[in-house]
């Protein structure tokens, strides 16, 4: 068990923006950084992270929290598997206190699939480097493809052994399970004995964008005939093969900085590529692009660059990959190599500068590829010329962003000589026929006369602001809790709602920080009157704001915002400075979740650039105090009003009323006063 000196360590040292800057395309807006959510597919970036809070906030998906979360959520991780990435990213030396049974007992499946796939990666490798036959046979044949050592530990290269069961016995010797063995595919079941999946072959650990072994590739080196070349593990719990890129781990951080990624087949071009000095490559291992597998590059960039060999065959069987990534909103380049080339011979026979110098000079844009490459067959042929021009309108029909299909047409006019009208015409057709397609297909997934009602009471648009701003919409109410309506409506802005989660956002953000608030005292004249007198005080924003709810005798009466407002007056009162940081790190995940969502309200503002059109809002931090003190006073105000409702309800023809319509008569100058001191005119919704 990691120790707390360690976790703290930790949550001190990492910059969240570091962290998810290793799997995020982020660019800076203002003081934040945003970028594509890498939790669903989007065009335009609401994914914002704040380096100042240490937190992010992915608005389209609803996630957010501090570095920890994110990898908890990006890639799977337990808490303590995060934090040991971050330790290690860090050079954070982990001190370690020893497991109970419970803890023990309590890593789950997935867990131990990542762990048996850990150990086998590094069995394979040590076999490779510090066996006889491993040198022998797998080592010798990197080296004869011309990896270098550096190559082989960077990409954790291996070798499996030809014995039948030389993996199993190892992984059940150090007490991995055999249902795991089995479920990741490192071993076959039979009833007999069980025997390795992999004997025999060189091997490439299959890595997550985190570095997480998922899975493994496995190249034969004899003739059998009967036994596949390259051999894969099977789909399982954490291995799903079109979901993943080969050499993503390796590859992301050079992708992200230089903007672009090249996209190969196979592992070995990957890693020529690399000791070429060119780290921003991936493969698709073999398998046919998918979606999945282009998110994974969009996370980093909106660029990629499609190498081919220079096998016809091979090239028109690839080119159906490029339509799915324009589908995906990304630019896309095509860079084909000599005949009797791949990337990995000619990347391995090419020096660094001229290699780099190829690929710039040789990248052409998807237009001009598809047509040289058809053009041959078309040649004279009005047939074939029409049906490659509808091919090349076809591809361009997916580009989500009209200008770009605008710019395509114009690029595809004059390299087919064919007029624009005629293009854009058909163009319009394929695009009003997807359209057509999607609402038919939409219509029949429908279920008829469904109605659904939102059960989300958290989610109420509510960003923080005055609960009279206009920009927010009206929330629905929180049912089923005392002072809210049992049934949600969106006619009524709830105003209880806005404002208790106003408080918390205020705790958050300045509740350690010292304000000068008004004192209204009651004091004694010279003519002996009682008059009311005011003065200045210096009070911590969470000390005025905890003594004027005792002072009134109300508790927050959603039990989420009760919950987290008692959490941080008592954190406020056992600790001498507020370190959000470490206040997130220990709170339980319902209250933290509430928390990163009230703190990263404001930046959903940046999103919209409203300093881009001229609209600057006042900075909250000018107006602490009075911020604390129109709150405060308006759910007073509303708390009086609710008083002056059910006194109202109260009033029956059958009975003396007088005290009641007394009451209410207080009351309501009661309101007056707040809405005098609040400078505006209060209304019940």
């Amino acid at each position: 068990m990691i120790s707390k000196a360690t976790i703290d360590t930790v949550f001190e040292t990492a910059r969240v923006e570091e962290v998810i800057g290793d799997f995020v395309q982020l660019k800076r807006a203002g003081s934040n950084f945003k970028g594509l959510s890498p939790f669903s597919d989007e065009r335009s970036p609401s994914f914002m992270v704040s380096p100042a809070k240490g937190i992010w906030k992915d608005f389209s998906s609803g996630k957010g929290g501090n570095s920890v979360a994110f990898l908890m959520e990006h890639s799977h991780f337990t808490y303590p598997e995060a934090i040991r990435y971050l330790a290690k990213k860090y050079n954070i030396e982990i001190e370690e206190t020893e497991q109970t049974d419970a803890e023990k007992a309590n890593m789950d499946a997935r867990e131990s699939m990542y762990l048996v796939s850990e150990f086998a990666k590094d069995y394979f490798h040590k076999t490779l480097l510090n066996t006889e036959e491993g040198k022998a046979i797998g080592l010798s044949y990197f080296k004869e493809r011309g990896f270098t050592l550096d190559a082989i530990e960077k990409f954790s290269l291996g070798y499996s052994p030809e014995a039948w069961d030389a993996l199993t016995k190892e992984a059940l010797g150090k007490g991995y399970k055999l249902e795991f063995l089995e479920s990741t595919g490192l071993t076959i079941p039979r009833e007999d004995r069980p025997f390795d999946r992999f004997k025999g072959r060189v091997m490439f650990p299959i890595q997550s964008m985190s570095g997480r072994i998922l899975g493994f590739g496995g190249r034969i080196l004899t003739n059998d005939k009967k036994a596949a070349k390259y051999l894969n593990s099977p789909e399982s719990e954490i291995y799903h093969k079109s979901k993943v890129l080969y050499g993503i781990f390796q590859a992301k951080q050079s992708i992200a900085k230089l903007n672009n990624c090249f996209l190969v087949e196979g592992y070995t071009d990957v890693i020529q590529f690399n000791q070429a000095g060119i780290e921003n490559v991936v493969a698709s291992s073999g398998t046919a692009l998918t979606p999945d597998q282009i998110r994974l590059i969009n996370r980093l960039t909106r660029n990629i660059t499609v190498l081919f060999d220079g096998d016809a065959a091979g090239l028109r069987a690839s080119v159906r990959g490029i339509d799915l990534i324009l589908e995906e909103g990304m630019n896309v380049k095509v860079c084909t190599f000599p005949d009797g080339e791949d990337p990995d011979s000619f990347a391995k026979k090419t020096p660094h500068d001229d290699l780099v110098a190829y690929l710039e000079n040789n990248a052409k844009d998807f237009i001009q590829f598809k047509a040289s490459l058809l053009m041959d067959e078309a040649k004279n042929d009005p047939i074939k010329k029409a049906d490659l021009i509808r091919d090349m309108v076809g591809s361009i029909s997916k580009i989500p962003d009209r200008i770009q299909r605008e710019v395509y047409i114009q690029e595809c006019s004059r390299i087919m000589d064919i007029s624009e009208q005629v293009l854009i015409s058909t163009l319009a057709q394929l695009i009003q026929k997807d359209a057509t397609e999607v609402a038919k297909k939409q219509k029949q997934e429908q279920k008829p006369f469904e109605v659904h009602r939102n059960q989300n009471p958290k989610n109420t648009g509510y960003s923080g602001g005055d609960p009279e701003d206009p920009r927010f919409g009206p929330p629905e109410d929180y049912p089923g809790e005392p002072g809210y309506p049992s049934e949600p409506t969106t006619e009524r802005v709830d105003v209880l709602y806005r404002l208790e989660r106003k408080i918390i956002e205020i705790l958050l953000l300045y509740g350690d920080k010292t304000e000068e608030f008004e004192n209204v005292l009651m004091k004694t004249n010279d003519e002996g009157e009682i008059v009311n007198v005011s003065e200045m005080k210096s009070y911590k924003v969470f000390q005025r704001i905890y003594l004027s709810l005792q002072e009134d005798e109300v508790e927050l009466a959603n039990p989420l915002f009760r919950g987290i407002f008692n959490d941080l007056i008592n954190y406020y009162l056992q600790n001498d400075r507020f370190s959000l940081e470490h206040y997130l790190m220990r709170l339980p995940a319902e209250y933290a979740q509430e928390v990163t969502d009230i703190l990263m309200e404001d930046e959903r503002l940046v999103m919209h650039n409203w300093e881009g059109q001229n609209i600057f809002p006042k900075s909250k931090q000018d107006t602490i105090g009075q911020n604390v003190t129109e709150t405060i006073l308006t759910l007073r105000w509303y708390l009086v009003g609710r008083i002056i409702e059910e006194l109202k309800n109260s009033i029956s023809p059958d009975k003396d009323n007088m005290e009641s319509m007394m009451m209410i008569k207080d009351y309501n100058e009661l309101t007056r006063a707040f809405s005098k001191k609040l400078g505006r005119v209060m209304s019940r919704f």
